[in-house]
């Protein structure tokens, strides 16, 4: 993996799109997670303008720590980067106080109601300075088992490092530099109010489900865990489908639309 030419190449493609574009730049969501941290870095090599925007909706104060962190580490480093600090706690709040019970109680709907409403204050603060959502998922995440919510973190106009694994992504902080808090963090999506991790969530971890997403081969020449975590992959990969296709149209057939 040659990965300075990778972090030329990514930083080439957000600079021609964005031109392409007409766009005056990038902003990006902080979560204090590494995918987050990559991709506002890479904006920023742009020499654009990037705006990193730290959404608190009852976070974790370690992850707040790691993004803030991040966030001054790339201020210092280009001077085109600024911050933005919004907390969507009350605006959460006042959310889940009008939905019915089933809904309000009901935790994945509320977690992922914290990712669909960083994503419309994303879009909300990026129109306004006119640049692009740049998303922060991954190529296991995106394309394997669809780790994200729809319409939340999954809404964005480009996504830089959706061809790249978790661990490329890790790799690619590495030889940027990004803050050594982010990259010893245990990886989380942050949508819940313990320390839930990824693969506490998943069941595996991202070396094993990259390994699944690859495989290729005789299911019964594997041992028991890796068994385990092919089906794992393939649990999630089915369930999250409907996210990583085009939404369903119904076609009209032609002869319905002649008039008679």
């Amino acid at each position: 993996m040659n990965r300075s030419a990778i972090i030329e190449h990514i930083v080439s493609w957000l600079k021609d799109y964005a031109n392409q574009a007409n766009s005056n730049g990038f902003i990006v969501g902080i979560s204090g997670g590494i995918d987050s941290a990559v991709t506002s870095t890479l904006c920023a090599m742009t020499g654009k303008k990037v705006i990193c925007l730290e959404m608190d909706i009852h976070q974790n104060q370690d992850e707040v720590n790691r993004g803030l962190e991040h966030i001054a580490w790339l201020e210092e480093r280009y001077p085109q980067v600024s911050h933005l600090s919004v907390n969507l706690s009350e605006t959460f709040e006042a959310f889940r106080a009008v939905l019915p019970d089933n809904a309000n109680s009901h935790g994945l709907s509320m977690a992922n109601s914290r990712s669909r409403l960083r994503m419309t204050a994303l879009y909300a603060v990026g129109q306004a300075n006119g640049l692009l959502v740049a998303g922060t998922g991954n190529k296991v995440e995106d394309f394997g088992v669809g780790f994200y919510t729809k319409y939340g973190d999954g809404g964005v106009d480009l996504s830089p490092i959706a061809d790249l694994m978790k661990t490329e992504v890790f790799s690619l902080a590495e030889e940027m530099g990004i803050v050594t808090s982010i990259q010893t963090a245990e990886p989380t999506d942050g949508l819940w109010n313990d320390e839930r991790t990824d693969e506490g969530q998943l069941g595996a971890t991202y070396p094993e489900l990259e390994w699944a997403m690859e495989f290729v081969g005789d299911v019964n020449s594997l041992d028991e865990r890796q068994k385990e975590v092919l089906e794992i992959f393939q649990k999630f990969h089915r369930a999250n489908k409907h996210k990583m296709v085009p939404i369903p149209v119904c076609t009209i057939p032609k002869e319905l639309k002649t008039p008679s």
